[in-house]
C-alpha cells in the first residue's frame, strides 16, 4: 500500500535545528575562551576597554545558550495547548538576545563615562596587544560564520549573534587602536572610544529588538513564497485562479494558511474533494506550507450571458487604479444576483470609498441585479 502524508516533519527541519545548535556551541566555546583571555589582560593592564570587551564576550556566550534553548523549545511537538507548535519561541529568543546586546551597550556607556570623569592610566604590554589583535581576527571569522549559517537556516537568533560578533570585532579593534595610540604618543582615548562604541552597540540592540518584535507581531509573507504557492495551486488544469492566500507564521519556515480557488461550476462534490486534497499535498511537499482550508469559487462555464457579464464587470472594476484584483465572479440568472470580490490596495487613500465607487459603477451596468460584493484584502500584496 502506498501512503501519502502531509503531516510528517521534514528532514530539513531536523537538520536545521542541528545546524543551529552546532553553530551556537561553537560560538559559546569561542566566546568563553576570548572572555577569559581578555579579562586577564584587562585586569592586568588596568584597561576598562578590554575588560568591558571581555564582559561583552560573556554576553555573546549567553546569547548562544539562549539560541540553543530557544531552538530546542521551538522544536517541541504540537500539543493540546499549542496545536500549531512552538516555533515562535525562536522569535522570543532573538528578542532576548537583542535585549542583552542593548543592556551590554548601556552598561559599557555608563562605565566609559565614569572613566572619562575619573580617568585611569592603562599599562599595556606586548602580550596584551597580541591577544587583542588575535581576538579581532577570531571575532571577524566567527561573526561571518555565524551570520552566514543564520542566513542559510533562516535563524534570526544566529543572524543577531553574527551581527553582535561583528560589533565585538569593532570594539576590539578600537581598543587596539587606543592601546597603540597610548604607547606611541602617550594619549589615552580608550574611555572616549568606549563611549562611542557603546552608542553603536545600543543602536544595534534597538534595531535587533525592532526586527524581533516585528516578527512576533506578524509580517507579510515573502513575495517569492506566495507567488510560488499560487503557481503550484494553479498548476492543476481545472484551477482557473488562486486568491486570498493567507499565511500564518508559527516560526521560521513554518507556515499554515488558506487559499481560495476558482473552478468550473460543473465540478461534482467527489471531484472537488479529490482536487482539494491533491492541492494540499502538493503545496506541503513543495513549499512546506500546510493549507488548513481551501475555499472554492465556482465559475460560470455554461451560460454565455454570465461569461460576457464577467468580462464586462472585470473591465469596469479594474479601471480603478486602486483595485488590484477581481475574483469569485458568479452570476445567478434565476435569482438575479451577481457576486464577486475586489481586492483594494493598501495604498488607497480611503479603501472604503474605493469600494463604494466600484459597487456604484457595476450597479449602473446591471441595475436589475442584486450585487454581493466583498471588499477583500490580499495579505500577500507586494
Amino acid at each position: 500500500m502506498k501512503i501519502q502524508s502531509v503531516s510528517t516533519v521534514p528532514d530539513e527541519a531536523v537538520q536545521r535545528d542541528k545546524a543551529i545548535v552546532k553553530t551556537s556551541i561553537i560560538g559559546i566555546i569561542a566566546n568563553v575562551f576570548l572572555a577569559g583571555f581578555k579579562a586577564f589582560v584587562g585586569l592586568l593592564s588596568n584597561s576598562i576597554a578590554i575588560t568591558l570587551d571581555a564582559v561583552n564576550n560573556i554576553s555573546d556566550a549567553a546569547s548562544s545558550v539562549i539560541t540553543i534553548v530557544g531552538t530546542k523549545l521551538a522544536g517541541k511537538e504540537p500539543d493540546k495547548k499549542h496545536p500549531f507548535g512552538y516555533g515562535r519561541i525562536e522569535y522570543l529568543s532573538a528578542m532576548i538576545i537583542s535585549v542583552i546586546v542593548l543592556y551590554a551597550g548601556i552598561t559599557s556607556l555608563v562605565e566609559s563615562v565614569k572613566k572619562i570623569i575619573t580617568p585611569e592610566k592603562p599599562d599595556y604590554s606586548a602580550a596584551a596587544i597580541i591577544i587583542v589583535a588575535v581576538a579581532i581576527i577570531v571575532k571577524i571569522v566567527l561573526g561571518l560564520y555565524v551570520k552566514a549559517r543564520g542566513t542559510k537556516f533562516n535563524s534570526a537568533s544566529l543572524v543577531n549573534s553574527g551581527k553582535d560578533a561583528h560589533l565585538d570585532s569593532v570594539i576590539s579593534a578600537s581598543t587596539l587602536v587606543a592601546a597603540i595610540l597610548y604607547l606611541t604618543v602617550g594619549v589615552s582615548l580608550e574611555a572616549y572610544l568606549g563611549a562611542v562604541i557603546s552608542l553603536v552597540i545600543i543602536k544595534s540592540g534597538i534595531d535587533m529588538l525592532k526586527e524581533a518584535l516585528s516578527s512576533i507581531l506578524g509580517e507579510s509573507a515573502d513575495a517569492e513564497l506566495t507567488k510560488a504557492i499560487k503557481k503550484t495551486v494553479c498548476s492543476f488544469p481545472d484551477v482557473r485562479g488562486a486568491y486570498d492566500l493567507v499565511l500564518n507564521n508559527y516560526g521560521p519556515d513554518t507556515f499554515n494558511g488558506s487559499v481560495h480557488i476558482e473552478v468550473p461550476d460543473t465540478y461534482s462534490a467527489d471531484m472537488l474533494d479529490e482536487l482539494l486534497r491533491n492541492i494540499a499535498i502538493k503545496v506541503y511537499r513543495e513549499h512546506n506550507v500546510a493549507l488548513t482550508a481551501i475555499g472554492v469559487y465556482s465559475i460560470n462555464t455554461r451560460d454565455e450571458k454570465a461569461i460576457e457579464a464577467r468580462e464586462k464587470v472585470k473591465k469596469t472594476v479594474l479601471a480603478n487604479d486602486y483595485i488590484l484584483q477581481m475574483h469569485g465572479f458568479y452570476l445567478n440568472e434565476e435569482k438575479k444576483t451577481i457576486r464577486f470580490d475586489v481586492v483594494v490596495s493598501f495604498d488607497a487613500p480611503d479603501r472604503n470609498e474605493v469600494y463604494k465607487n466600484v459597487v456604484n459603477e457595476v450597479s449602473k451596468l446591471y441595475p436589475d441585479y442584486t450585487l454581493q460584493v466583498a471588499m477583500d484584502t490580499d495579505f500577500s500584496e507586494v
